[in-house]
C-alpha cells in the first residue's frame, strides 16, 4: 500500500506540476495562461486567477514529488480537483478522464492519510 501511495503523490505531483508549467510556458501546444476552452474563458475572466491558480499547481507538483506536506498539499489541491472535475463534467467535458484520474488519485490518498485528517472532523475540538 505504502508503494501504491508513492506512485500516486508521483503521479498526481506530476499531472499539477506539467500543467501549472504550461501555464507559464508553451509545454503541451497551449498558448501561456490561456484557457483550454471559451468557457473556461469566462470563468477565468481577465487572467489573475489562472496565474494563481498556476502558482499553486506547480508548488504543490513540486511538494507532492518530493513528499513535503503531503496531507496539505492534498486539502489545498481538494477544492481545485472538485472544481476541474465539476468544469469538465457539466461544462467542457473534453479532458473528462483526466478530472476523473485526478479525483481518483486525490480520494486513494486522502484514503491512505486518513489518520492525519480524523482531528479535522471532530466537532468539539480536544484539549481546550
Amino acid at each position: 500500500m505504502k508503494k501504491l501511495a508513492r506512485i500516486a503523490e508521483c503521479l498526481l505531483g506530476l499531472i499539477f506540476l506539467g500543467a501549472g508549467l504550461n501555464g507559464y510556458f508553451v509545454l503541451f501546444g497551449l498558448e501561456p495562461f490561456a484557457p483550454t476552452s471559451p468557457q473556461a474563458t469566462e470563468f477565468l475572466g481577465d487572467g489573475y486567477l489562472l496565474v494563481m491558480e498556476k502558482g499553486i499547481e506547480i508548488l504543490a507538483g513540486i511538494l507532492l514529488i518530493i513528499r513535503k506536506f503531503v496531507p496539505l498539499v492534498l486539502i489545498v489541491l481538494a477544492s481545485l480537483i472538485v472544481n476541474i472535475v465539476a468544469f469538465h463534467l457539466f461544462v467542457d467535458s473534453e479532458l473528462l478522464i483526466l478530472a476523473l484520474l485526478l479525483l481518483v488519485l486525490e480520494g486513494f490518498l486522502v484514503w491512505y492519510y486518513r489518520s492525519i485528517y480524523v482531528g479535522l472532523l471532530q466537532s468539539k475540538p480536544q484539549g481546550l
